[in-house]
Order: structure tokens, then sequence, then C-alpha cells
């Protein structure tokens, strides 16, 4: 059955996204100093994100709540002076980072750009992400975007019936194994894992590897043969 349509992750996928994530990570532990160590402040922090994934959804503003709320967690109500007015800064300053493609993205979404129809699917804030796709340069690459709150089996479903042929003859590619590739085959479609140098916890699950519809990819630069060779 050929492919007719390739769906693409944004975050750390297309553009960097954690790295950003883990230096904010890096300056609200020196907020806190005063009130735990590191590994004490980190663990606190990804207990209030996974508390409040249902309330705010993935993005650069729920994570600033989440920070907001930790520093309240763990001086008892009372945070320094200045600390929150400095994670709200940070939190500006993550919105206004630069958006540059990874190496090979521009490449590789042009080659399959000839031949398949590219749709982004990505999770986090509607506004940020459309300022992330416009500043990247790669919006006319594609035929359709979605953003979600999830990506579920229903949500791959729907959105390749929506802008392809269906998920049968669909391609989705990512950097997060469980957001990424086991929803999409688990839709009927076929997913590649393509690597960042670092993955949120959240994010992390074990590869389908006897699954004959998953590959393992170096870099995105080798997703266009992968695709070409299905079918």
């Amino acid at each position: 059955m050929p492919i007719t349509t390739v769906g693409l992750d944004a975050d750390d996928t297309l553009w960097h996204n954690e790295t950003i994530f883990r230096l904010t990570h890096d300056r609200f532990a020196e907020m806190l100093a005063e009130h735990g160590d590191r590994d004490t402040i980190e663990a606190r922090l990804a207990e209030v994100e996974r508390r409040n994934l249902r309330l705010y959804g993935y993005g650069i503003k729920g994570f600033t709540l989440s920070m907001i709320e930790t520093a309240m967690e763990l001086t008892g109500g009372e945070p320094p002076a200045g600390v929150i007015r400095e994670i709200l800064a940070a939190g500006r300053e993550m919105l206004g980072h630069p958006v540059e493609p990874l190496p090979g993205v521009d490449e590789a979404l042009a080659q399959l750009s000839e031949r398949y129809r590219l749709v982004l699917v990505t999770k986090g804030d509607l506004l940020d992400q459309e300022r992330k796709l416009a500043a990247s340069g790669l919006g006319d690459l594609f035929a359709g975007v979605e953003i979600v709150s999830e990506k579920t089996v229903e949500t791959y479903r729907t959105i390749f019936d929506r802008h392809g042929t269906g998920a049968g003859e669909a391609v989705m590619a990512g950097n997060s194994m469980k957001s990424d590739v086991l929803p999409a085959i688990a839709a009927g479609a076929w997913a590649a894992h393509i690597p960042y140098v670092i993955t949120w916890a959240h994010e992390l699950a074990d590869a389908p590897v006897d699954e004959p519809r998953f590959a393992a990819l170096e870099s995105i630069a080798d997703l266009p043969a992968w695709v070409g060779g299905i079918g």
C-alpha cells in the first residue's frame, strides 16, 4: 500500500525545545537553592507538572504556572522576594526564544513534500506553536497543521482521515516514543522514531522493536529514504 501522508512532530523533531526547558530548569533550581538541593527541586517540579498536565496541557505557559506552584510549595507559601517575578521573566524569555530548524530538517521536508502530503502534528499551546511554525520558515511545506492536547490513537485516525487517505497509508515521525510512535502504530500507521539529545521523562516508553511498521532512525535525514521504501 503506498504512503500518501507523512505526519511530523514539531518540538525536538523540527526545532529545539527540551534544551530550552532544561536551561530554565537550571535557572529555577538556582532561584530556590536555599530551599532544597537540585534533585529535591527537580522531583517536586516534575510532580507538579504531572499533576497539572490535565489542567494546563503542554507548553511553556503551563510549565511557568507549575514553576510558580512548585516555588510556593517549597517555601511554605512565602517565596523569596522577586522569585515569582523571575519565574515569569524566564517564561517570557522561553516564549521569545529564536526558532531554528534542526540540522537536516529543511532538506528532508523539501524532499518529502515533493511526493507526500505533510501534516504537522504537535502538542502544546496554540499561540506558541503557531509562532514557532511561522518563525521556522517551514510552514509552506505543510498541507495541514494539527495542534492537539494529546496524541492518542483516535487523534491519529482522525488526522490521517482528514488530511490523507487513512492511517494505513500514513507515516508519523517524531522524537517521542510515547506520543509519536506507539499511538500512531496502534492507529494503523507506520512510525519512525527520530532521537533528540534530551527526552522529557513524561515522553519515555519502550520501543516496539518487533513491529514491522516501526523504524528507529539516526536522524531526520534518513526519513525520506525510509518512507520511500515502504510498500
